[in-house]
């Protein structure tokens, strides 16, 4: 059974609330199917000085009302210092890591 799955949340160009509001519904989603990892795809802002999204989804991922979905999340950009954690959680994760690693554009999520 597949337990990681990639979701890209810039398709279609959304808003950054219309992009939020897709990432709460696919954790929901992915986590009543047995998912236990998301990678979320947001970009990083075509200044290179972080997106909307990016910003969006990061701030809700930390709020309290996702607690019973999320166990954890970490950046592409800090991928080095979560991989043995997150791996250890969900080693379908690795095959992810090229995708993933010094990423400033993705978002690992865990799921509970």
């Amino acid at each position: 059974m597949r337990k990681v799955c990639s979701v890209n949340l810039e398709k279609g160009l959304p808003t950054v609330d219309a992009a939020v509001r897709d990432m709460v519904g696919k954790l929901g989603t992915y986590k009543r199917q047995g998912y236990r990892a998301l990678v979320f795809i947001h970009g990083w802002g075509s200044s290179g000085t972080g997106g909307g999204i990016r910003t969006g989804v990061r701030k809700k991922l930390g709020e309290r009302s996702l607690s019973g979905l999320v166990y954890g999340y970490c950046g592409g950009e800090d991928w080095h210092s979560c991989r043995k954690e997150y791996t250890g959680y969900c080693s379908q994760l690795k095959q992810y890591e090229r995708e993933i690693d010094q990423n400033p554009g993705v978002t690992v999520v865990l799921l509970k």
